[in-house]
């Protein structure tokens, strides 16, 4: 599942940023003018019943595909159907970026492939695509399945070779999955080889949904939980990853999370953050608690569930007036 092209982003020159960032001040009106447009297009998209930020992750992916850093077709056709969304403004607010790197050459840093440097808050979700297809390319290949657990619009089902062994299953809730559907039908994307399940994970039991569409919980499975701890209930988190220590020994889970400092702090930036998912109707609802080491404490959460913790890596620096803010992390039945 490589998604690089031969592009060689680390010899960008110092000339080539100059040119890169001076085009971008330069189209300011045009990138501004697109953002107001796909701004205004967000109530559209909630008035669909579809998650917000379901969809947010695409614009990242749309850029490195179309910067050459990160390849993915699906994603490319997708942004521009997506419903609700304006299309015009999807153009006038990333079209000057793509320009912009054509006359140039140059790829900003945050949008690398694989991601470098160091994850900020509003860098984790290009970078947690890093962890998340590594996990992919590594433990797949042992897995008779994969399920992509608030699937959202996420695309790397859609990627896999079509005559692969591995069953594709997509779990999410039912006004996602369908508008979902919908959207690829209309942008002309296969879906040959993916169950889509819908279900809801704070009121339903979506194990029992994935068994009845054909998921066979006796098979080494890989799960991939991207985006979406944070919003549920502690309750809905726990009972998922219970279930997810019912299936085959072997079986993975990578998952990303926040701390309670992401739900907690007063500094400007993070109540900014809470405030804009509230007026998504999207608010945070669980973070692991931050005390240091939040290691520890996600390693006794995922015990708890009856699970191993595999790899982790903490978010934010942790000392003795920081907290970390979130992680990636993999956690596995034994």
């Amino acid at each position: 599942m490589d998604k690089t092209n031969p592009k060689n982003t680390s010899a960008d020159s110092p000339i080539a940023a100059l040119v890169y960032y001076l085009l971008c001040v330069v189209l300011s009106p045009v990138i501004l003018i697109g953002y107001v447009l796909q701004t205004a297009a967000i109530r559209r998209i909630r008035k669909a019943g579809v998650s917000v930020m379901a969809q947010a992750p695409l614009t990242a992916r749309w850029l490195q595909h179309n910067l050459g850093t990160r390849l993915d077709e699906p994603v490319n056709r997708l942004l521009m159907v997506l419903p609700g969304a304006s299309p015009l403004g999807f153009r006038l607010g990333l079209g000057p970026l793509v320009l912009a790197h054509r006359a140039s050459g140059y790829v900003p840093k945050s949008f690398h492939y694989p991601y470098e440097g160091e994850i900020t808050m509003g860098t984790e979700t290009r970078a947690r695509q890093t962890f998340f297809d590594s996990v992919v390319d590594r433990y797949l290949p042992d897995m008779a399945q994969l399920v992509i657990l608030g699937a959202g619009f996420d695309t790397r089902a859609f990627n896999l070779p079509k005559e692969g062994r591995v069953r594709s299953f997509e779990v999410d809730a039912p006004k996602t999955l369908a508008v979902k559907r919908e959207t690829l039908q209309k942008a002309g994307i296969a879906t040959t080889g993916v169950t889509f399940v819908a279900a809801d994970f704070g009121k339903e039991d979506w194990l029992t949904r994935l068994v009845e569409a054909g998921f066979d919980p006796g098979q080494p499975t890989l799960f991939i939980w991207e985006g979406v701890i944070m919003y549920l209930e502690r309750e809905a988190a726990e009972a998922s990853l219970r279930k997810i220590a019912s299936t085959a020994k072997g079986s993975l889970v990578a998952f990303d999370y926040f701390t309670t400092d992401v739900l907690e702090s007063q500094t400007l930036f993070m109540r900014t953050v809470r405030a804009s998912l509230n007026s998504f109707g999207e608010p945070l609802k669980f973070g692991i608690d931050s005390t240091p080491l939040s290691r520890e404490h996600l390693a006794q959460f995922i015990q708890s569930c009856g699970l191993s913790l595999g790899e982790q890596r903490t978010l934010g620096q942790e000392t003795e007036g920081k907290r970390a803010w979130g992680g990636f992390a993999t956690a596995v039945v034994k």
